[in-house]
């Protein structure tokens, strides 16, 4: 691609991103990187995994995005009680013409924006039935593939604090999330205005911002950015480092963690490295890009050891001493 045609791909990225964003600010109080990294997710075709205790906003968020995008929405709210067919879909019996056949009954997940509210709560079973979703964009049931339409993107939350009547998400859908992002509670002038904008006569009216091809061309947009050897190398080490027994593995690697990263950790940080250049104003990747990006794309995939689950060891700690020694490698 030349480099005028380049430049005002990014301009027009930078110009629908940030009326997204501003879009989105009206309703929702604080939660700028939360925000940011929601929509850089989405821009880059990934799912997200909303961490954090009721009451923080996690549910207004996706809603106001969804609002925002002027993307058809629909909202799952997991139970232990809920089905695999209840999320994706079902054969049921029909008459037409006085014959009767089986036809496919959508679920929920024909949709662009998914919010599947309190993920964790459903059995592994339901959980294991967006997976196809997820990864392939596709649902199958009774031997026939149905396509969902593009673009299409899985909102999750989840409560930390509860484990009562929970279930712990798969390793593989885990690894299917672009990004895990924590919503921390609000700061004090946050929960001053929070109140004013929700206890008041009047809720800001929001406006759609963008579309689902702007959205599908942004992403397209974050794929032409450029990106050095020496920086690639960087983004890969970071990733191998993971492992326990990696040259490149801090000590809490190799006494902590079972599990390292996988490959498709790597393409999240890239892609999401991308997009943080485009909102920087450049044109390549830097390795701040990819500092920046790599605990929320990999704090989820980060399998720890009895022994790290046992002592309560923070992934993100972990992740932020494998970008520290590499960085001195």
């Amino acid at each position: 691609m030349d480099k005028e045609k380049l430049e005002a791909e990014v301009d027009s990225f930078k110009h629908t991103f940030r009326e997204i964003k501003e879009e989105v600010g009206k309703f929702i109080v604080g939660q700028e990187d939360i925000i940011q990294n929601v929509l850089i997710s989405i821009c880059c075709g990934g799912h997200v995994l909303l961490e954090g205790v009721p009451g923080l906003g996690k549910t207004a968020l996706v809603n106001t995005i969804a609002t925002a995008l002027e993307l058809k929405f629909k909202r799952i709210q997991f139970t232990p009680d809920l089905l695999p067919s209840d999320v994706v879909g079902t054969q049921i019996l029909t008459e037409n013409q006085g014959k009767r056949e089986f036809s496919f009954q959508p679920g929920p997940v024909f949709c662009n924006i998914l919010l599947a509210d309190e993920i964790n709560r459903a059995t592994p079973k339901t959980q294991s039935a967006l997976l196809e979703t997820m990864q392939e964009k596709r649902v199958t049931v009774a031997n026939t593939t149905h396509s969902i339409g593009l673009p299409f993107f899985v909102l999750a939350t989840q409560n930390p604090i509860e484990n009562d009547g929970t279930y712990p998400l798969p390793e593989a859908q885990l690894d299917r999330f672009f990004f895990k992002l924590k919503v921390e509670i609000p700061n004090h002038d946050e929960f001053v205005e929070i109140l004013h904008r929700t206890s008041g006569k009047e809720q800001p009216k929001l406006y759609p911002a963008a579309t689902g091809k702007d959205i599908i061309s942004m992403g397209k947009t974050i794929s032409e950015i450029p990106i050095a050897t020496e920086v690639m190398d960087h983004l890969v080490k970071i990733v191998r480092a993971t492992h326990p027994g990696n040259e490149n593995a801090p000590t809490e690697v190799n006494q902590y963690v079972r599990n390292g990263a996988s490959p498709r950790a790597a393409q999240a940080i890239l892609a999401a490295s991308r997009a943080s250049a485009i909102l920087d104003g450049r044109y390549h990747v830097a390795k701040e890009d990819i500092d920046k990006m790599a605990v929320q794309a990999i704090r989820h995939r980060l399998i720890l050891s009895f022994e790290g689950e046992a002592e309560g060891v923070n992934p993100d700690h972990i992740i932020e001493s494998i970008i520290s020694k590499v960085r001195k490698s």
